[in-house]
Formats: structure tokens, sequence, C-alpha cells
């Protein structure tokens, strides 16, 4: 049964009812023609700085990141706000460094950006591999929580309830993907994050006015109720399990902070940009929104273990994504007016739209990377209609094993598969990205060495891991093949994914780096010139 009252629970079923109905007709409305190839993969770069900036937000915040980052701070405070920051320092990392010289070389995905210097289909179809192995696991966390976040609010726990929750959702994620295009899916994302912000910065001020605005005794009472008053403002409580718990939170920081900034989702927006002044004026934005959020996150997070304590939170679900609900619920009171109703059926309807936007933004990068790099590559004389086709029915491709699958672990531990997406992320995309913008050697060879080692290093270490199997709440947790000291992968596949790209592009040898340079430079006289006329 929920823990909140059948008000509360009849206004969040009629807030998702009209959620879904604005969003599908936004879609409709806004929708890409069928034969506009550049309408449907950058909306015709036509979204002000302002939207362009709340749709980088929006995909940025999933709903894994508002359900992991609140249940973090709640149960494990000082590492949960470390983690909020970490998750911060990631979009900055985005702005300050890959932003601009994404939009600069990219197109319409990230293989436009790997192949403009390396071109030939062999690349193509190793970022469009990459992206769906960073990104499809993530879909399967956004889609297997579902079920289990709606049966928390409106109090059912029928297994066939939740599945079919899955399947309305997933079939949400493939409409919203293949009718809205880019800048559907983008105003679907701004919607969600006025709402989500909008709605947490009431809650957070609820809460700290019950505290009289001291967020000294939110703190003081949060650390009471937290079982461990000591290490929950000073560090520890996250990974106290492990052998290593310093090490392993770096490594885990590391993960977020590369693998978030280079998550395919993310970095396909820096496309939709008229111009580097205009990339740079939208992060600007969308760090100032993520900014905002994660200090809302905080406060309620906080307040969750405040006026909820740990026991209550770990009995709602073990992980604590439940934390940002109950805290938002408690903010309230004992005694709840129409008001307060009201507004706590707009974070639910934030969650939810958090949900349905995640796993379209996600779907739209898969599927664009499907038709653009793999089917369109095969016939360079395909019409914009055929690809913009395409593209919608790629949709489809990806979505529908991915509702499959979540429906067959939802109820496992999805953590493993969320930290398997950041894990791809900073293992192989991120040594790929920074080599081909920024190294003038690198070549073709050392760029598959960095897709393909960094994504088999993760997907080896991965499993030995203790969220796969060795504890309580792993996805395993009656087995134990538990042998990588780290929650993470990060501290030794993110090494191995630079060195695989630089080991690669030695081997290649100076004259093809050369040859490769001359030909993205379009300086032909480079391939034939002597080794005297390159000195000079």
């Amino acid at each position: 049964m929920s823990v909140f009252g059948g008000t509360a629970q009849t206004w969040s079923l009629v807030a998702f009812s009209v959620a879904v109905t604005v969003t599908l007709l936004l879609c409709v409305v806004t929708g890409p023609d069928s034969d506009d190839l550049a309408e449907f993969y950058t909306g015709y770069r036509s979204l002000s700085p302002l939207r362009n900036g709340l749709a980088i937000a929006g995909d940025y915040i999933s709903a894994a990141t508002v359900l992991t980052i609140g249940g973090v701070i709640a149960l494990c405070g000082y590492d949960g706000v470390v983690l909020a920051l970490s998750t911060l320092l990631s979009l900055l990392v985005l702005m300050f460094l890959l932003a601009e010289p994404l939009r600069n070389t990219g197109t319409f995905t990230m293989g436009d950006v790997l192949a403009r210097r390396m071109p030939g289909r062999a690349v193509r179809i190793a970022a469009c591999g990459v992206t769906i192995a960073a990104l499809v696991p993530m879909m399967l966390v956004q889609l297997a929580s579902t079920g289990q976040l709606l049966a928390f609010i409106l109090g059912f726990s029928d297994t066939s309830m939740k599945t079919g929750c899955i399947v309305g959702v997933g079939a949400l994620m493939i409409t919203y993907a293949a009718i809205g295009g880019m800048r559907g899916t983008a105003l679907i994302q701004i919607l969600k994050m006025v709402v989500l912000l909008g709605s947490g910065i009431v809650v957070a001020v609820l809460i700290l006015s019950r505290f009289h605005w001291n967020p000294g005794a939110l703190f003081t009472a949060a650390a009471k109720r937290s079982g461990a008053p000591g290490d929950f403002l000073h560090g520890g409580l996250q990974f106290a399990g492990g052998p290593h718990p310093r090490l392993d939170m770096i490594s885990t920081q590391c993960a977020i902070v590369l693998g978030g900034a280079c998550l395919p989702h993310v970095t396909m927006r820096m496309f939709t940009a008229n111009s580097a002044r205009q990339v740079r004026r939208s992060m600007s934005w969308a760090v100032s929104s993520v900014a905002l959020f994660m200090m809302v996150a905080g406060v309620i997070g906080i307040g969750a273990a405040a006026m909820v304590g740990r026991a209550g939170i770990a009995a709602a679900d073990p992980r604590g994504h439940t934390a940002y609900l109950l805290g938002s619920r408690a903010a309230f009171g004992p005694v709840v007016s129409r008001a307060e109703t009201l507004v706590f059926t707009t974070i639910t309807t934030a969650i939810f739209l958090t949900l349905l936007a995640s796993v379209a933004g996600m779907t739209l990068a898969c599927a664009n990377s499907l038709a653009h790099d793999v089917f369109a590559g095969r016939n360079t004389a395909m019409t914009p209609r055929r690809e913009t086709a395409l593209a919608r029915g790629s949709a489809l491709v990806v979505g529908a094993p991915v509702i499959a699958l979540a429906v067959l672990v939802q109820h496992r531990s999805l953590q493993p598969l969320a930290t398997l997406s950041f894990c791809v992320g900073a293992s192989a995309i991120a040594p790929a990205l920074v080599y081909s913008l920024f190294w003038r050697r690198y070549t073709g060879t050392g760029l598959m060495c960095t897709l393909i080692g960094g994504t088999l290093a993760v997907l080896i270490l991965m499993p030995g891991t203790r969220l796969v199997s060795g504890s309580p709440t792993s996805a395993f947790p009656a087995a134990d093949f538990n042998w990588f000291p780290f929650t993470t992968t990060g501290l030794v596949s993110i090494p191995l994914g630079f060195a695989f790209g630089w080991l690669g592009s030695l081997l290649s040898g100076r004259r093809a780096a050369v040859r490769e340079r001359g030909r993205y430079e379009g300086v032909e006289s480079l391939i034939l010139a002597g080794p005297r006329q390159r000195e000079r």
C-alpha cells in the first residue's frame, strides 16, 4: 500500500493522465515533417539558449539521478552531497572542455564527430554500438523503475500492474522519439525541468521553514536519525562495506564526472545550437539549472533523513530511492491541506515526467545513431525522407527489446545497470572524444581500440563488483562471485580506455597519423611530402 492518502493518489493519477496527453500533443504539434532530416535530428537549431539549456539539463537529470541522489543523500549524508557535486562537476567538464568542439565538428550524432576525422563505416558502426551499450542499461533502469515508483505512489502491489506500467511508459517513449524528434523531446525536457524545479523549490522552502531556516539544525537532526551520527556528516557510509572505501569513492566519482559528461543523449544536444556563442549560453543555463536542482535535492534528502529517519526510508526501499518522495511528503506535516496536496501531486507528476522525458531522449539518441551511422551509411544516395523514416523505425527497433528486458529485470537491483552506463561513457566514449578532438596523432586504429577496448574492459570487470553479487542489495544477493575490489570499474577501466587509444595510435605509426590528419585538414600535400618538407 502507498504511504500517501487516497486523495493524493487520485490527484496523482489524474495529473499523470494530463501529463501524458499534453506531452503527446506537444510531440504531434512540433514534430518534424516526414522529409525534413535536419528538423528531425536538430529541430532546425531553432531553440533559444534558455530553452536549449533547460533541455540539456533535462537530459542530464534523469529519473535515476533524482531518485539515486536523493536516496544517497538521505542515507549517507556527506557521501551523497559529494555525489551531487560530482554530477554538477560532470556538466562543467562538458561545458568547458567538450561543448564547443562538439558543436563545431558534429552534425547529428557522435558518429559524425568521430568519422569526420577518421572516416569509415567501421568507425560509425563502432560509435553506434558504444552509444547503445552506454544508453540501453540506463533506459532499463528508467523503465524498470516505473512500475515500482508508480506502485509506491498509487498504492498497488500486483506484479501485472507494474509490468503494465513498464509497457505503457515504454510505448510512450517510442512514440515521443518517433513523432517528436529532437524538438518534441526537447519541449518535454523543458516542461519537466520547469515542473521539477518549481515543485522542488517549494518543498525545500517548507523543509527549511520547519527547522526555523537553520541549516545547521536540519543537518543535526538528520545526523541523529541516521544511525551513524559521526559518519553521516563526515563521510564513509556509502562505501563502508568495501575493502578500500576511499579508492572506491574516487573510482565512482571518476566514472560519474567523465561518464556523465560524454553520454550520447547529452552530447547530442550540443548539435542543436546555431553557433559557438549559443552553445556557451545554453550550457550556462544548463549548469545553473542543474546546480539549483542539486541544492534542492540536497535539502529534500537531508530533510527526509531528519523527519523520516533512516529506518523509515530503508523500510520503503533499502537503496533509498523513495527518499525524495518521502521527504516531500514529510515536509507537509501530519495535516495536509488542499494546497499541499496540489504541491505534492506536482512533485509526483514531475518524477513521472522525468521518467518519460529521460527514456525518450535516450531512445532518440540510439535511434538517431542507428539510422544515421549504420543504415544511412550503407547507402550514400539515401533521400532525407527515407532516412527520417528509418530514424523513426529505429526508435521501435531499439525500444521494443528494451521494454522486454525491463520487464525481466524489474525485480532485481538496478544499480549495476546505471553504473554500467556511466562506466562505458567514461572508459570508451570520453577517451575517444578527448583524443579525436585534441590529439593530432590520433588514428583510426587508436579510435577503434579505444571504443572496443574501453567497452570490453567495463563489461569484463563489472560482473565482479559487489553491485552484481556478494551483498544483500546486489542484483544477485544469493550468489557471491565478487572478485573486483571496487563498486565501479572506473579506477581501472578509464586508464585502460586511454591506454588502448594511445597504444593503437602508436602502433599505427607516424606515417598513418600524418596521412589521416592530412585528409582531415584537406591538405593533400602532407600525405605526399617527404620528411624534410614536413619538418619545414
